[in-house]
């Protein structure tokens, strides 16, 4: 007896063709989406001949399904030559041109197909207008979209869910959600595509959380069961509110519904888990994660970057910092390789921590693994190299940036003001408007303290003016304090204070503070003391502020106010001004606090200070009599101390012991340097003949041959 049939594998079918067998042409489908399944384009190229051997390729549903295979195989020539030879072609052909070439990253192709299409005289189906509006958003022509979307409304296909879904893609990938939701709420039958989308859209946008939310609550109530891509963009929102508590009922959802170990699902809780500043559980959900992605490590990466900012203090923030710098390390030894938002995050890290020598082998890790051409990260590594106090390495690689964008610039026309070169600043920034670049109120802010260091009136006035006529930007205080710090920096006193009274600002605690620092610096005490009083009317929150306010009390013998001053400190209960300093040698980060005896080499580092403090007062340093500052909650001294031992003058003496002679000394720094340190590391660097980079909480001071790269008109304490 004949055995009984049965199907024949895909390899068995293949292989009787290649015999030249005949076959039934409806075999071909098949066989064709098994190419497809496979992605073996040599495989559908075979079918093809077979089907031109045997006269085949004249059958229009064959030649179509030929046409969808060969461009889901990636050969969008190959599609094109067989839809052009075609003798006929119905609706569906079109559509699969029009999808592939689409999903081959060529929707400026599959829009001249659509139109080609119209012109031939036939009328797409809503599959075709749905393809078409997903190359209208891969190609972000929302004006040709718009025009695809009047047509679905005159032949009524807008109210079809997929139309509907491609629709709501279009608009919110434009930026355009109110459009968005104007369409999804005409579309009746909403299926999870449908509310991910719109969902999935208020996550990128920090405006829309609240709409976002709402829209989860009405999916559930709607009765659609969300998927892992729904829920991650829900996370995503819980981050973007910090709501730990919302995250973890979306979290304990995740584990009804049985996602709880989808990759995208667990990488958002992470990330919400670190960005409320819990590091123990977000590692936990780390390390628990069995096929970890390069998106865990970047969220990793980048969560520990972001909560520096929020750090309770200095120590906290240096350590997440310290962290984020470990898990890279960690990264490196394994089988994956950091992408550009790896290598832009742990750059950020480095500049936050003024991690010189860890930037610099990122750096040349950029150049071997070809990233150094993204423009990201070299955005990132350009503001690398200016939080690290390097403009010559940080123009270095903005010059060599082929592509440059507005952070790009305005970053460096930042470095240059900060680096006490304003004329360079002013330039780049003249540079940036003639290559076509619209600048912001970020830029406007480093170009006008440009001129506020050089002390260039009418430029400052043009720029300003020109903010608000030209680009139409309104001043914010950044803005008005520029002004104000050039004005006191001139020593034109009554010109700050008649700005604001012809602008009509309401001056800050900053600027107020700015003033005070400003008038006594060029010893006009009634404008001093006239700042301070209204300083002392905002009831400030920062202790600096206070300090400020009683070292020029001190130096002026009023203790009637150094009391009143004393006494308002304890009633904000605002404890005491902590000074820290941290500086780095041969990857070894050391920490120094006031009056700091822990150094195996403090008695060394004490005496350096005393030798070099000496030999500075014969060539013209004198000490400047200021609040001291301590670590000890106990410690009520009530006046003037020794101010030799400030943390950053112990971080420099250890440089100076450590370092080879030549070398840069950097120091970060977490509060205001006082008047007085800021005078000593000054004639330090001509005594040592050392460059010394001190970046405190205000900006970077850069001493050099006896000047500090400020003008010695920053706010002091």
């Amino acid at each position: 007896m004949e055995a009984p049939l049965r199907p024949l594998d895909a390899e068995e079918a293949m292989g009787m063709l290649r015999e030249g067998k005949t076959v039934r042409s409806a075999m071909y489908v098949p066989l064709l989406h098994r190419c497809v399944e496979a992605g073996s384009l040599d495989d559908a190229r075979a079918v093809h001949g077979h089907m031109v051997k045997t006269g085949t390729g004249a059958d229009m549903f064959v030649a179509t399904s030929l046409v969808n295979a060969y461009m889901r195989c990636g050969a969008s020539r190959d599609a094109r030559t067989m839809f052009d030879r075609m003798p006929e072609k119905n609706v569906v052909t079109w559509t699969a041109l029009i999808t592939g070439y689409t999903l081959n990253s060529q929707p400026v192709a599959a829009l001249e197909v659509f139109v080609e299409m119209l012109e031939d005289g036939r009328y797409p189906s809503h599959f075709t207008l749905g393809a078409t509006l997903s190359a209208c958003s891969a190609s972000e022509n929302v004006g040709l979209g718009k025009q695809v979307h009047g047509y679905t409304i005159k032949y009524g296909a807008e109210w079809i869910t997929s139309i509907g879904n491609s629709l709501c893609r279009l608009y919110t990938k434009s930026g355009s959600l109110e459009s968005a939701m104007r369409t999804f709420r005409r579309v009746p039958d909403k299926n999870v595509i449908t509310w991910t989308t719109m969902i999935s859209a208020c996550a990128e946008d920090e405006n829309f959380v609240e709409l976002g939310l709402t829209l989860f609550v009405d999916m559930l109530m709607d009765g659609v069961m969300p998927n892992e891509f729904t829920l991650t963009s829900v996370m995503s929102l819980c981050g973007i509110r910090l709501d730990l508590n919302l995250g973890k009922q979306v979290q304990a959802f995740c584990f009804k519904i049985g996602c709880e170990t989808n990759l995208p699902v667990k990488n958002s809780t992470m990330y919400l888990y670190l960005r409320k500043g819990e590091t123990e559980e977000a590692m936990q959900l780390f390390e628990g994660i069995d096929d970890v992605s390069i998106i865990t490590w970047n969220a990793m990466i980048s969560g520990y970057a972001q909560i520096m900012e929020t750090a309770k203090d200095d120590l906290h923030a240096r350590s997440r910092g310290f962290q984020a710098l470990k898990i890279f390390r960690n990264l490196k030894r394994s089988s994956l390789k950091p992408d550009l938002f790896t290598f832009s995050s742990i750059l950020s890290v480095c500049s936050a921590m003024m991690a010189l020598e860890q930037g610099e082998q990122i750096h040349s890790q950029t150049i071997k693994t070809g990233f150094l051409s993204d423009v990201v990260v070299n955005s990132a590594l350009v503001n690398m190299y200016n939080k690290c106090g390097c403009i010559e390495d940080a123009t270095k690689a903005f010059v060599e940036m082929s592509i440059r964008t507005l952070v790009t610039w305005t970053s460096m026309i930042s470095g240059y003001s900060q680096h006490g070169r304003p004329q360079e600043a002013i330039q780049l920034f003249e540079d940036m408007r003639f290559a076509g670049i619209k600048p912001n109120e970020i830029t406007f802010v480093s170009v006008l303290s440009a001129c506020s260091y050089a002390g260039l009136v009418d430029e400052a006035e043009r720029y300003f003016n020109m903010m608000k006529e030209e680009y139409k930007i309104e001043p914010v205080v950044d803005h008005y304090g520029c002004m104000i710090d050039m004005f006191v920096r001139l020593g034109r006193l009554d010109d700050a204070f008649s700005f604001i009274k012809r602008t009509g600002f309401e001056p800050n605690e900053a600027i107020w503070s700015s003033l005070v620092a400003g008038c006594r610096s060029h010893g006009n005490m009634e404008l001093a003391f006239y700042a301070a009083d209204r300083l002392l009317e905002l009831n400030p929150k920062g202790i600096e502020t206070y300090v400020l306010l009683l070292n020029m009390y001190i130096s002026t013998g009023r203790w009637h106010d150094v009391a009143r001053v004393r006494k308002l400190m304890k009633q904000e209960d605002l404890g005491i001004l902590r000074d820290r300093s941290w500086i780095t040698i041969k990857d070894k980060v050391y920490f120094f606090r006031a009056n700091d005896k822990t150094h195996e080499q403090s008695d060394d580092l004490y005496q350096l200070l005393e030798n070099l403090l000496e030999k500075a007062k014969t060539i013209g340093y004198e000490p400047y009599q200021n609040a001291e500052l301590s670590d000890s909650e106990d410690d009520e001294k009530s006046a003037a101390g020794s101010l030799k031992h400030h943390s950053e003058r112990l971080a420099v003496a250890l440089g100076l012991l450590q370092t080879p002679p030549g070398a840069t000394i950097r120091i970060t720094k977490n509060i205001t340097m006082c008047r007085d340190c800021h005078s000593s590391i000054k004639f330090f660097s001509l005594l040592a003949n050392r460059e010394i980079v001190v970046r405190d909480s205000k900006r970077l001071h850069k001493f050099k041959d006896g000047r500090c790269s400020c003008g010695d008109f920053s706010s002091l304490l």
